[in-house]
């Protein structure tokens, strides 16, 4: 589903160097991971005194690592966590991914149906963007096209925009011509900041009733539910000047 209402006309034969590069969030855009960490995390939050559901997790802390998680429950509840829980949420959930994780369906063909340069910006630690894009057949489709926000020079997650800067800059495009698929806020929040276009995406497992509209607040300029729509989107923003959003 496209939010039309923020979309201008089709233009099918516009030039390609409006669009330097294509950045595509991993978890819960390009694989159904999310729900398997929320999953994970909520159960150990919630036997670590603070009991919050996996629905509840993943709308309120989608696309934070852990560790953030923590900190903001922590202050929240004024509850302190055992440090010794990252490590034991990150082996729990590898051990998960690597048995139940699947492609978004439509991934494989979006990926390929984009024109020009393109790869992969995650908050996930780089072995386990590998594992993940790995497991689903996705990750030769990338190459050494991925960047993890922990494994940038800052080292600071999303929503810094310092990943999809690192990113443009490797890649040696212009933000301002560059376009990143995301399907958390804090996603958003980061890609804008670093000055690129979003298209919000609503078709993993985690998505909620009305995640669409909080993408769309967030700053996404449009939000889709299939990824098959993705390059028909994209090739319609084209044209769309920052001027105008």
């Amino acid at each position: 589903m496209v939010y039309a209402a923020r979309l201008p006309s089709l233009v099918a034969d516009l030039p390609m160097s409006l669009t330097d590069l294509v950045i595509f969030d991993c978890d819960g855009v390009l694989v159904d991971s999310e729900i398997i960490a929320a999953r994970v995390e909520a159960e150990l939050i919630s036997q670590a005194g603070y009991e919050i559901t996996p629905e509840e997790l993943s709308h309120d802390y989608a696309g934070l690592t852990f560790k953030d998680i923590m900190m903001r429950v922590e202050e929240k509840a004024a509850i302190p966590f055992k440090a010794s829980l990252i490590d034991q949420a990150e082996a729990l959930t590898d051990k998960r991914l690597a048995a139940e994780v699947r492609v978004i369906e439509g991934a494989r063909e979006a990926i390929l149906g984009v024109a020009g340069p393109r790869c992969v910006c995650s908050n996930s630690r780089p072995e386990r963007i590998a594992l993940t894009l790995g497991k689903v057949g996705l990750l030769p489709l990338f190459n050494d096209r991925i960047f993890s926000a922990l494994a940038t020079p800052s080292g600071k997650p999303k929503p810094s925009p310092d990943v999809f800067l690192h990113a443009a800059g490797v890649m040696k495009a212009d933000p301002a011509k560059t376009f990143v698929i995301e399907d958390s806020v804090h996603g958003i929040s980061g890609a804008r900041a670093a000055g690129m276009r979003v298209i919000g995406f609503t078709g993993a497992s985690h998505t909620w009733p009305g995640h669409g509209e909080v993408l769309m607040e967030a700053g996404a300029m449009t939000v889709i539910k299939r990824l098959s729509e993705l390059p028909a989107t994209i090739e319609a923003l084209r044209e769309w000047r920052p001027e105008e959003v």
